[in-house]
């Protein structure tokens, strides 16, 4: 993983459930092509590596304020849709966690 920022959405566009802003089939194949590079750098490595890596990244990223809320937020709406009901709500639990530091 690069870095935590380099997943999320630039702007502070409205995105919808799939990450997608809203109207815009470009930012829908960015949203779908961003999802296959995560695939490719997350490949054979376990949940718990995969959860600490972004944990991580996300971390710095806020320490340094490079990272913000928003960013956070168009992370969790790009992911979100990818995981089960256990595992999103884990994710919005992580998500609030970051955002408070």
């Amino acid at each position: 993983m690069k870095d935590f920022k380099s997943y999320t959405q630039s702007g502070g566009s409205a995105t919808d459930a799939t990450g997608a802003q809203s109207g815009s089939s470009d930012n829908y194949n960015q949203t779908v092509n961003m999802a296959a590079m995560m695939a490719k750098a997350f490949n054979g490595k376990s949940e718990g590596q995969i959860l600490q890596t972004i944990i991580a990244q996300a971390e710095q990223g806020k320490r340094e304020g490079t990272l913000t809320n928003a960013d956070l937020d168009n992370f969790y709406n790009t992911l979100a849709p990818l995981l089960d009901g256990f595992k999103r709500q884990k994710l919005r639990q992580i998500i609030q966690k970051l955002k408070s530091i």
